[in-house]
């Protein structure tokens, strides 16, 4: 799964250039402070997390959803497929022995 944020898209949309001017909304019409630092980079570079209230201030601040600034990959990943070769081999008649290559406990 791939996301990627577009937070400088959106903001560029509503007219919105700078990290300053971002800053203003997010105190003038979400009530939600972010330091100088925290803006610009929400700015500039993939967030590997953000707030669920900082999201929820971006979107009220300029006026948009979640999906305005989020956009997610949802094509299924393909998962290799085990040929016999790489499948696991039991350990001795009847023990089974599952993809992690573990046992399972004795009953």
């Amino acid at each position: 799964m791939r996301i990627r944020w577009r937070l400088r898209m959106a903001a560029a949309q509503r007219e919105v250039w700078t990290g300053a001017q971002l800053r203003r909304l997010l105190i003038d019409r979400a009530g939600h402070e972010l330091s100088s630092a925290s803006i610009s980079a929400l700015m500039t570079k993939q967030p590997n997390q953000v707030k669920l209230e900082t999201l929820a201030a971006l979107c009220t601040a300029l006026q948009c959803t979640p999906n305005d600034l989020i956009e997610i990959d949802t094509t299924p990943a393909t998962q290799p497929v085990m040929s016999a070769q790489t499948q696991p081999v039991a350990r001795a008649v009847g023990e089974q022995v599952n993809p992690a290559g573990r046992t399972p406990p004795p009953f």
